[in-house]
């Protein structure tokens, strides 16, 4: 358990010291602009290219591992948007954010660390199909979402073309084709390429982390929205639950595989949501409060879960 303890704490620390720099040195928030530019069209990208292309590509045929997870993604985006609307009252296109933050896990820059630290390399391929498919399902889903929520009327071919071409040229979706191309393609980039992308890759948790907790710090801190607790509590254990029945319902996989699945699944809300939420200027507040409560309340769930896989004690088999 000290181990995890140890593993983990980190990522949560880097949110209190954006906090506290927030809090201390009160710099103009239009400042975070670029940073959140580098975490969407560059760091991150960088992250999705390089761990789609370094998995070899005939290990990434596991069609009823790919339909169980992404469904289990699915249902608690679903879930989350109904729960948005009811409880919240939110607009449909809020409630495309709120269903993002309760589907949408950690499992860019926390995911793979912890996933490989408790479960050892065979968590590599499970890790990277949940990575690639929540990421083409999310990011082909919110994009259309908004475009049709946007307000702006257009003919219906316009539109179309419009929400086609956010979908493809998503910088996320493109950084996932074109890791699974080079995995196919057996691509080798030079060493001096690959060592910057690496270099992004790796600035990716610490920039969104810290600009995280500056944001967080900026905004007045004030009523929790009624949404976000439940929300929070689709994300943390509704989630984690369904992927639990849909890995013993599609299975059987084995011990590595259904593990990863959940553990991923028990992830906290992704700084991602935080940044796409600033993108499309909607949810803005609520999603900075979803991630960052459920970050510090995934101190205690998310431990449990490794806690379970690392002992044995989950019926995974």
């Amino acid at each position: 358990m000290i181990d995890i303890l140890n593993l983990a704490l980190p990522y949560f620390g880097l949110i209190f010291v954006g906090f506290a720099c927030g809090r201390l040195k009160r710099l103009p928030e239009n400042g975070l602009a670029w940073m959140n530019f580098f975490l969407l069209y560059v760091s991150l990208p960088a992250l999705f290219f390089r761990i789609m292309s370094k998995t070899p590509f005939e290990e990434l045929n596991n069609l009823p591992f790919v339909l169980a997870t992404t469904l289990g993604t699915a249902c608690a985006f679903f879930v989350s948007g109904l729960i948005g609307r009811a409880v919240g009252g939110l607009s449909l296109r809020e409630a495309t954010m709120a269903s993002l933050a309760g589907g949408y896990g950690n499992i860019g820059y926390m995911g793979p660390g912890l996933a490989l630290a408790v479960l050892g390399a065979k968590a590599a391929v499970p890790v990277a199909l949940i990575f690639c498919f929540d990421s083409i399902f999310l990011f082909s889903i919110v994009p259309l979402a908004m475009a049709l929520t946007s307000g702006e009327r257009r003919p219906l071919l316009p539109t179309i073309v419009h929400v086609a071409r956010e979908i493809v040229l998503h910088p996320l979706i493109v950084a996932a084709y074109c890791g699974a191309a080079a995995a196919a393609l057996h691509l080798q980039l030079p060493v001096a390429v690959d060592s910057t992308l690496q270099f992004l890759q790796n600035a990716a948790a610490p920039v969104a982390l810290f600009t995280l907790g500056v944001t967080v710090a900026l905004r007045p801190f004030g009523r929790v929205p009624w949404e976000v607790p439940a929300i929070i509590g689709v994300k943390l254990l509704l989630h984690p639950l369904i992927v639990l029945g849909l890995m013993l319902a599609f299975g059987p996989f084995t011990l590595e595989w259904a593990a990863t699945a959940v553990l991923m699944a028990s992830l906290p809300p992704a700084l991602n949501v935080f940044v796409i939420a600033r993108q499309y200027n909607t949810w803005v507040e609520p999603a900075s409060v979803a991630v960052l409560i459920g970050t510090f309340v995934s101190v205690v769930t998310l431990t449990t879960v490794m806690w379970l896989i690392r002992t044995g004690q989950m019926p995974l088999l």
